[in-house]
């Protein structure tokens, strides 16, 4: 399994949103280096559920449900559905993510644009020993 982050905007659409919907279609990304990692998303990745602006936080966790596809709405884009697994509590904050110095070599630290990724496996054990019980 491998592990993604993707961004939101919380007054967009925020994890509350996801956690009603419970599945929701994952589209609007425009980067090519975002896109190509909607793309390689497969079945049963797990991706980590980032509230840009002020939170700037990884708030949750959806799982992906299906094998991206083709953005009916924009033909260079890619979407993927999600479907929502759990919150993390209390959010683990960029602040945090920066202050550990673990991870400066992540586009979450290094490219503060990029709205979707992958996350390194280290993430995951890292969230996991920071927040038990998270679902990590």
């Amino acid at each position: 399994m491998t592990w993604y982050l993707a961004k939101t905007d919380p007054e967009t659409y925020s994890l509350a949103d996801l956690e009603r919907e419970k599945k929701t279609i994952w589209d609007g990304v425009k980067n090519p280096q975002a896109l190509r990692a909607v793309r390689a998303m497969q079945r049963g990745d797990s991706v980590f559920i980032y509230h840009t602006g002020k939170d700037a936080a990884v708030v949750g966790i959806a799982r992906v449900a299906g094998e991206a596809r083709p953005d009916p709405k924009d033909a260079r884009g890619s979407v993927i559905e999600l479907e929502f697994e759990g919150r993390i509590e209390p959010p683990v904050t960029l602040a945090e993510i920066k202050a550990s110095k673990l991870f400066t070599d992540w586009a979450l630290v290094r490219q503060g644009r990029l709205s979707t990724m992958e996350a390194p496996s280290s993430f995951a054990r890292w969230v996991k020993k920071l927040r038990p019980g998270s679902g990590v």
